[in-house]
């Protein structure tokens, strides 16, 4: 099946073509700054109207608009009531007509993209491109899904309730993975990490009767889940120790990766890991525990698994003068990413471990509680000075203690007399943060300035 022309689209929506009906759009887009050549331009209300951007999208390649009224633009227009209805409803109406044999749903709240990278490299899967893991990012892929992929991998992602269960809506999953109830976005659950469990655990409700999940075996919040009326339905699979599925043997190769030994009921396989850090051999363990009970063979998956490479912001490693090594992990921060990450940079060979920090963001009332635990995780793990900016770099570098360096923004971190241009030569440097304050600002700054000194 190829794809959808305009008239198969307004079949399964029931809205109305204007213009020429066999026009097949080649991926479908929100956003002006994004679009790609034939594509469909998807008119959203939201902060701003994407009816005021349609003309600029035809004229930067658009084939045709999905819109909420006729526009005087010279392109094939889709005409519906509810452009963002009709954009869930397309991605739905897509899934459900070139249905592969296997819809895998991935949640958590740390790990999700690198355990989709994963578990679609395991089985061979179409996996959901870039972080399009929402309401408004997951149709927009599955509504261009290709005919005849053997199985899917979708990220979902959540910052409130009802966000993941709408999801399962749109995609009905018949597997699940949740890599870790952890506290991110705990501002928006007034149950605190309860309430984020409910929330990842709409994954596991919105499976198919007799589906299966998969979990690390010492996370107390998804056993709760596992233990809730609404998810008996499916059939939950710790991993971990003393468990059939499993990982042992683990090894950091340092700049190679990692290598671990894969547990199953069928037997044991070694895994060789281009990712890096203990957090990943877990992500890597999950991931192929669940390909593996998909009916996925054991061998197959091992060398999957063994071909995911570190993507920019998650886990890239750059070289830099005088020995040292810059680990970018600036797409995001949570206190369990951070605390895993500096871990990992620890198997490096090299000098100091130092780590410059963005503060975390959607904590609630727990952030400066959290953000002190943090600086304590990390002073326990051999850290000796960190530089850390942000609203609450006070808190972190208080949990620290001697050796902290706190800035306000960025500006000062980077100018300032004990900023970045103090960091000890040689080091081994782990930049992470909140999307809010644009850690890869750092990293930018750091490789330049070895570019110089080179």
């Amino acid at each position: 099946m190829t794809l959808w022309s305009l008239s198969e689209v307004a079949h399964h929506l029931g809205g109305q073509v204007l213009g020429d009906p066999s026009i097949v759009p080649a991926s479908l887009s929100m956003d002006t700054r994004t679009l790609a050549p034939n594509a469909c331009f998807v008119a959203i209300r939201s902060a701003r109207d994407g009816h005021e951007f349609a003309a600029q999208a035809v004229a930067i390649g658009a084939s045709c608009v999905l819109v909420d009224h006729v526009l005087g633009v010279d392109c094939a227009q889709l005409v519906v009531e509810d452009t963002l209805a009709a954009l869930q409803g397309w991605g739905q109406a897509r899934l459900a007509a070139v249905r592969p044999p296997a819809v895998f749903g991935i949640t958590g709240s740390v790990g999700k993209t690198s355990t989709k990278e994963l578990l679609a490299a395991a089985t061979g899967a179409w996996k959901t491109p870039g972080n399009r893991n929402n309401t408004f990012g997951l149709p927009e892929a599955l509504a261009t899904l290709p005919a005849e992929t053997k199985a899917v991998v979708l990220e979902m992602g959540m910052s409130t309730p009802g966000e993941i269960q709408r999801l399962t809506e749109i995609a009905p999953l018949d597997f699940g993975l949740i890599t870790l109830v952890g506290k991110s976005h705990i501002e928006n659950f007034a149950e605190g990490q309860r309430g984020i469990a409910k929330a990842k655990g709409e994954l596991v409700a919105g499976l198919k009767a007799g589906g299966t999940w998969v979990h690390l075996a010492s996370d107390e919040w998804c056993r709760w889940i596992s233990l809730q009326p609404w998810a008996l339905h499916a059939a939950a699979i710790p991993v971990g120790d003393r468990q059939p599925f499993g990982w042992e043997h683990a090894t950091s190769l340092g700049l190679k990766g990692e290598q671990f030994t894969l547990r199953l009921p069928q037997g044991r396989v070694d895994i060789s890991l281009k990712l890096r850090g203990a957090h990943q051999v877990r992500n890597a363990a999950l991931a192929g525990s669940l390909a593996v009970l998909a009916g996925f063979a054991p061998e197959s998956v091992a060398e999957g698994l063994g071909q995911v490479e570190p993507e920019p912001g998650r886990g890239r490693l750059h070289p830099l003068p005088q020995g040292g090594w810059l680990l970018d992990e600036t797409y995001n921060a949570s206190p369990d990413s951070i605390l895993a990450c500096a871990a990992s940079l620890l198997d490096l060979e090299g000098g100091e471990p130092v780590a410059v920090l963005g503060c975390m963001r959607e904590l609630g009332a727990e952030s400066a509680h959290l953000h002190r635990e943090t600086g304590e995780g990390l002073r326990a793990l051999g850290f000796q000075r960190i530089w850390v900016y942000g609203d609450q770099a006070e808190a972190l570098a208080g949990g620290f203690g001697l050796g902290a360096r706190a800035f306000p923004d960025f500006e000062s971190l980077r100018d300032g007399e004990q900023g970045l241009g103090a960091m000890p030569a040689g080091a081994r440097i782990l930049v992470k943060g909140s999307r809010y304050w644009r850690a890869e600002r750092v990293v930018e700054w750091v490789l330049e300035q070895g570019k110089q000194e080179a």
